[in-house]
């Protein structure tokens, strides 16, 4: 059994009984952890999985070259009706993102444009596995970036398993490693009711070990499931899937003894055929994910203020349009950190611009910022994370990639 596999010391699914906790314990499971110093800091790490249109999301409408190459695909300037909202002479938010407009006017939105990992190809699963593995290379290691740092984190714990959690069916690679994390995902089985496992915990009395991770699991899942519930909908669609998991990650992390740290995934993100510009499928994923952003905000209150949220993703894609109205994978793109700790209301970029000559292979947004730098700098600044640490462990051999300051504010 893999050390990420729910209650994975004991080999308990032997007992009959524990075929009736079998809806509760997809959601919630176990994995190695963490540490204890000082900070009230939260981090989340969104993952969006599929390679982000980064000049779709984020349009350099400024760039003389953009609607040529765009084509179709071209957002109507700031102004216009439908059109990108305004962040500054060269660069606005697409439509979609009203919410993320309203963070970037209160100074809680920073973005990041012409952002890169340090991969080239196009392989999806090749470009994720680096992004989340912290290496130079798919593959370079088997645990993720996020775990290696947990035991630099500057934060109190006093349920240990819960510095850090995934939610997600799957602990995400970034997450995987030595340290210790939980995980939550809403239930794709039916609810197990209350006598059932209070009859389960009597089986567990004489057991500590067992009897202690069930009352985790079954505490954990009634705080993400406060007021009515997180299943997973039958009628879930893009503008609405990140909602239950953002709504459950507000709940658990503004807990005092909740978690300091957590880790979701959003699919659907290469649209290599009917993209659509201010209307059409990416807009309506870009509106789910800021409507998701914003329920987080609201689920933390107070806590939003020690928050930062990070948006990332494997690649970009090409910068012109493809024969059937889509783009296709391609290199740089944009990255976005929102939250209270935010030092927000700027675009960070050394834009290379879109000219032909310009372009990465004559075809990509040419990487000028390496997103280590930016992971580096959140963590250094906001959770705490020696940078020793972060040279040698966390992002290693990455020296090239200096920590970007300025991210997070009073830092």
């Amino acid at each position: 059994m893999s050390k990420h596999s729910p209650l994975a010391r004991r080999d308990f699914l032997r007992t009959a009984g524990m075929a009736s906790i079998a809806a509760l314990l997809p959601r919630i499971s176990f994995a190695y952890a963490a540490n204890e110093n000082k900070s009230d800091a939260r981090f989340v790490f969104i993952i969006l999985r599929g390679a982000l249109d980064g000049l779709a999301a984020v349009v350099p409408y400024g760039d003389g070259n953009y609607e040529r190459l765009r084509g179709a695909l071209a957002l109507p300037s700031p102004g216009s009706s439908n059109g990108a909202l305004k962040l500054d002479g060269l660069f606005a938010l697409n439509p979609a993102f009203t919410n993320l407009h309203a963070r970037y006017q209160a100074k809680e939105l920073l973005v990041l444009h012409a952002v890169a990992s340090p991969y080239r190809e196009r392989s999806h699963f090749d470009g994720q596995d680096l992004l989340e593995n912290g290496t130079t290379a798919p593959h370079g290691a088997l645990d993720g970036w996020l775990n290696r740092a947990l035991p630099g984190l500057s934060t109190v714990h006093q349920r240990n398993e819960q510095l850090a959690m995934a939610f997600a069916q799957n602990v995400p690679l970034v997450l995987r490693g030595a340290q210790q994390v939980g995980s939550w995902a809403p239930s794709r089985l039916p609810e197990t009711d209350g006598d059932t496992l209070q009859r389960i915990a009597a089986m567990y009395a004489d057991d500590p070990y067992l009897l202690s991770r069930l009352q985790s699991a079954m505490s954990t899942d009634a705080i993400a499931n406060e007021d009515g519930g997180m299943g997973m909908s039958g009628n879930a669609t893009p503008r609405n899937a990140l909602l239950p998991v953002m709504n459950a990650a507000g709940k658990l992390l503004k807990q005092s003894d909740g978690p300091r740290i957590a880790v979701m995934e959003a699919t659907g993100w290469d649209t290599h055929a009917n993209q659509g510009a201010e209307q059409g499928q990416l807009f309506t994923r870009l509106q789910g994910l800021d409507n998701a952003i914003d329920a987080l905000r609201l689920e933390l209150g107070e806590v939003w203020k020690n928050t930062v949220v990070m948006v990332a993703t494997e690649f970009g894609r090409t910068v012109a349009i493809n024969g059937t109205r889509g783009t296709d994978h391609g290199t740089a793109t944009c990255s976005l950190l929102v939250g209270g700790a935010v030092n927000g209301g700027k675009v960070i970029a050394d834009w290379p611009g879109l000219a032909s000559r310009q372009l990465y292979q004559g075809r990509d947004l040419q990487p000028t910022l390496d997103l280590r730098s930016v992971c580096k700098g959140v963590l250094a600044t906001h959770m705490g994370v020696d940078q020793s640490l972060l040279e040698t462990k966390v992002f290693a051999d990455s020296r090239n990639a200096k920590p970007l300051g300025g991210l997070v504010r009073n830092a």
